[in-house]
């Protein structure tokens, strides 16, 4: 197939580029670099199944010849990203997601829209299936990323029903690993990046939130599954394994062999506004229609992930044996 991925230099989207090239694909990959980089796919020049196009998705979108699939990955996923560039967020859900569609109906493409585990915001039903229609503040700060992804859901649905695009939605939740940015805010390069320089690790208010963590290949997997199936209802694709935030602080520190400590601290922004308290998928529908669950264990993820850290940042500090 000749595919697009949106987002195609970002965290995810360049680990699915590199998926789909070795399925044999074409790939196109659409970023206008605001948040992805050129280093995500600097290994992909010369491939000449693979392109790389700077554009920003929320402008009309041309391609020239067919396009098989649309894969939907940009977006500001990031607090500090999403915080600090709201209406930018809501445009990349809004209009981005209208752009893609638009493009997928024209050239009778499959469309997968990469949603997120945001739309279900502070959960009141744990853990969370697809048929949960989430507790969210819409005016809130987090407000921007949650509405956007659920406006990107509901765009979804409709030309599906309407316009008969062949549509895919797959539900992320917390996804880690190699080529996440070490400034994005998120908890994993957070807590690494601490442990390697030496700094205290920042554990927001007492730690007791709680998360499930996806390693980035299992989750590739999950979503090119997906984008293969018939399956046309929104998918949870994340770790049903939970563990509180200030655990996770304690696994980074015995991984990476640090002699940081734990420095408990509430964010004077809106970081925490919001936040889910508990945050699990229920992936039986995964398991059934994919037959697809985790399979790398968090140690090992978080062990690949502080080794892509340590190359980063230049540290010699070694893991315990």
């Amino acid at each position: 197939m000749r595919i697009l991925v949106t987002g195609g230099a970002g965290f995810i989207g360049s680990h699915l580029c590199d998926r789909l090239l070795a399925d044999g694909h074409e790939v196109i990959a659409m970023d206008n670099l605001r948040t992805g980089s050129v280093d995500n796919i600097a290994h992909l020049a010369g491939n000449s199944r693979f392109r790389f196009v700077k554009h920003d998705v929320t402008n009309y979108i041309f391609l020239d010849g067919p396009i098989d699939a649309v894969l939907h990955l940009a977006s500001l996923p990031s607090p500090v990203d999403y915080l600090n560039m709201p209406i930018q967020t809501l445009k990349v859900g809004a209009l981005g997601t209208h752009k893609t569609l638009g493009l997928a109906l024209t050239k009778g493409a499959r469309y997968l829209l990469a949603s997120t585990s945001e739309v279900y915001g502070d959960p009141l039903v744990h853990p969370q299936t697809e048929e949960y229609w989430g507790n969210v503040n819409p005016i809130g700060p987090r407000g921007v990323y949650d509405e956007s992804k659920r406006f990107a859901e509901a765009l979804t649905m409709a030309y599906q029903r309407y316009h008969g695009v062949d549509t895919r939605i797959a539900r992320i939740f917390n996804t880690y690993g190699p080529r996440m940015r070490a400034d994005d805010g998120r908890v994993v390069p957070n807590f690494v990046c601490q442990a390697l320089r030496g700094d205290p690790l920042t554990v927001y208010d007492d730690g007791a939130r709680t998360r499930g963590f996806c390693y980035i290949d299992d989750l590739i997997e999950g979503a090119v599954r997906l984008l293969y199936s018939t399956e046309t209802g929104p998918v949870n694709l994340g770790n049903p394994d939970e563990i509180t935030i200030l655990d996770l602080a304690r696994q980074v520190l015995t991984l990476t062999g640090s002699d940081s400590q734990v420095e408990f601290v509430t964010p004077a922004d809106a970081r925490t506004a919001d936040d889910p308290k508990v945050r699990c998928p229920d992936i039986s529908r995964a398991r059934r229609v994919l037959g697809w669950e985790p399979q790398v264990p968090l140690a090992d993820g978080l062990g690949r992930t502080i080794a892509y850290f340590r190359a980063k940042l230049g540290t010699g500090q070694q893991s315990p044996s």
